[in-house]
């Protein structure tokens, strides 16, 4: 139990902050309805009402804002916009409709209009309705017949507000005046208590559980009047709305994030692929010319085991020869019983030119190459004129050892200049000028290695090279 006097009550109820927190909230109402008048404003000024086929804004107003005061109150607002505006710098003195609606007739002349405001604020620099009315009869006096302006009726200032009297009872037995009646007539200062007033005159600040059940307290939830309470319903709405918009742009967004994600994710694993391709390609060419270089020592091993079997037959028959023709050392004689062998075994074995003019279908170029590489080989180790004649003729260089020596250097670059070439050509996309910083180290072997390459790659040679070509043209002439 809690005997309350005046002061006692007045901080029981945080009367600063709850005054403040009513006048804000009205304050707040007023900005939105004149925040409102310039979208209204706009509908009747564009008349874009007719889109929803009203032939009038009366209309418009009857219809879709009949719950907000209908056209009464939205001519009511458009006339307080206009006073505002009329006002010029003063307008802002003006915190409401009410205020603006005696002002309203001097709206069309601002000079009685600016002299009303500032006589109003002169009187109280706070003005009310009242204090407006009052500064527009003194600037512009009424004509007779017509009444002054008056505001609405107002609570006096040293009058509390009248609240409906509620007679309840104590109904808990364990309140010291359980089983009297009170009168509940004041505000209750939260949801859980009421003030009650004995009929001994004392006040007392009863808990809600403790009254009887039967009696209902007043509402606790602020009350506005029916304009306000749509409006701030239809804001709610509105709130509502633009929640569910946002969340749903939201949504949208992820989602759309989520796919951006999924698209960079998929396009890094075809770059990964195309490159594991190229990798992939890249061993199968190099593990293809290895198998080449293979084949050809295989051919190459195989014929100088044929060479070598064949010395070994002329070994044996300068052997049978009688030793009287021969003497301690090799004569003339004897050299070209030798040459003439070794000749008539070459020509029995391979016609070396028949061959150079027309190499075997298989791997000819190889095959040729290699035999070329151990004729010379032969022909330093015999030193036989005819053996370094048939290497010139297959190596297609003159018949010199130095010449044979150097054209021997130039073809063993030949696979290694191949497989750099094959290694630019598999890229997916590439220049002109990334081929020829490859080629031109190996310029001086260009017809060898051209000879090697397939058709395809030679075509996308020539077609790189015409296109460098004609961007270069291109280019001069834009210059």
């Amino acid at each position: 139990m809690l005997t309350l006097d005046r002061e006692e009550t007045k901080s029981a109820l945080h009367y600063d902050d709850l005054n403040s927190s009513i006048k804000d909230t009205f304050a707040t109402i007023d900005q939105f309805e004149l925040q409102a008048v310039e979208q209204i404003r706009l509908m009747h000024d564009e008349r874009m009402y007719r889109i929803a086929g009203y032939k009038n804004f009366s209309q418009y107003c009857q219809g879709e804002l009949h719950v907000y005061g209908g056209y009464r109150r939205i001519n009511q607002l458009l006339g307080a916009s206009r006073v505002i505006v009329a006002a010029g710098e003063l307008g802002s003195q003006i915190k409401n409709e009410r205020q603006a609606r005696p002002l309203l007739r001097l709206a069309k002349e601002p000079e009685k209009l600016i002299a009303a405001i500032a006589l109003a604020l002169e009187l109280n620099p706070d003005p009310s309705e009242s204090d407006f009315a009052a500064a527009a009869n003194k600037v512009a006096p009424m004509p007779r017949g017509k009444k002054p302006f008056h505001s609405e009726p107002m609570v006096p200032k040293n009058q509390e507000p009248l609240v409906p009297k509620n007679v309840i009872t104590i109904s808990s037995p364990e309140h010291p005046r359980y089983g009297q009646e009170g009168v509940i007539c004041a505000e209750a200062p939260n949801t859980s208590q009421q003030i009650v007033t004995f009929s001994d005159g004392e006040r007392l600040l009863v808990n809600n559980t403790d009254l009887d059940a039967a009696i209902v307290s007043q509402s606790t939830e602020r009350t506005y009047p029916p304009e306000y309470t749509e409006a701030i319903a239809a804001l709610k709405e509105q709130h509502k709305l633009e929640l569910e918009r946002l969340s749903q742009e939201l949504r949208i967004g992820l989602q759309a994030e989520v796919n951006a994600r999924a698209e960079a994710q998929v396009s890094e694993q075809i770059q990964s692929m195309h490159f594991l391709y190229n990798q992939q390609k890249e061993q199968n060419i190099q593990l293809q010319q290895r198998l080449d270089e293979m084949e050809g020592l295989r051919k190459l091993e195989t014929e100088n085991q044929q060479l070598h079997q064949r010395i070994q037959e002329l070994e044996h028959a300068l052997e049978e020869r009688p030793s009287q023709q021969w003497g301690n050392t090799m004569t003339q004689q004897a050299t070209k019983v030798l040459n003439k062998q070794v000749k008539l075994a070459l020509e029995k074995t391979i016609d070396l030119r028949s061959l150079a003019a027309e190499p075997p279908k298989e791997n000819a170029t190889e095959c040729l190459r290699l035999m070329g590489m151990a004729l010379k080989n032969l022909s330093v180790a015999m030193n036989n004129t005819q053996a370094l004649e048939a290497a010139a003729i297959i190596l297609g260089t003159s018949p010199t050892q130095e010449a044979i020596a150097t054209r021997t250097e130039q073809l063993q670059l030949l696979p290694v200049a191949i497989s750099e070439i094959r290694q630019v050509l598999a890229r997916l996309e590439f220049t002109w000028q990334e081929f020829w910083a490859v080629a031109e180290k190996y310029e001086v072997i260009k017809a060898d290695y051209w000879a090697e390459l397939t058709t395809q790659e030679t075509d996308l040679i020539t077609q790189v090279r015409k296109n460098s070509e004609q961007l270069t043209v291109n280019s001069k002439q834009l210059s």
